[in-house]
């Protein structure tokens, strides 16, 4: 059975960091993308980033470049996601999901359906 447990949401200050973990079971993180996705109060859900375990490839949306880190540990099949500088904009649900790895072709995973997801956990930037 393909599980993602997200994990490392709460209660942050402006100007503060954090760390997100999404624990994957049911498959080898190799052969999938992984996304990190996020919705904030009234807003429509946003690909955060991305990456690709199979061939090493990642990407960041424009909201988070440049203060944001995702990293896969493949051994322990959890991919991170670090967000510095965090503003009010940041808060949101963060779910991390996964959909199979197209081998042999350079594409953007944002671009299709992902097929698991996460419950999310909750991240919040108060002033």
């Amino acid at each position: 059975e393909v599980q993602l447990v997200e994990s490392g949401g709460g209660l942050v200050q402006v100007g503060g960091s954090l760390r997100l973990s999404c624990v994957a079971s049911g498959f080898t993180l190799e052969d999938y993308d992984i996304g990190w996705f996020r919705q904030g109060p009234g807003k429509e859900r946003e690909g955060v980033s991305w990456i690709s375990s199979a061939d090493g490839r990642l990407d960041y949306a424009n909201s988070v470049k440049g203060r944001a880190t995702i990293s896969s540990d493949d051994g322990a099949n959890t991919v991170y996601l670090e967000l510095a500088s965090l503003t009010p904009e940041d808060t949101a649900v963060y779910y991390c999901a996964a959909r199979e790895h197209f081998w042999g072709y350079t594409y953007n995973p944002f671009k299709y359906e992902f097929d698991y997801w996460g419950r999310g956990t909750q991240v919040t930037v108060s002033s």
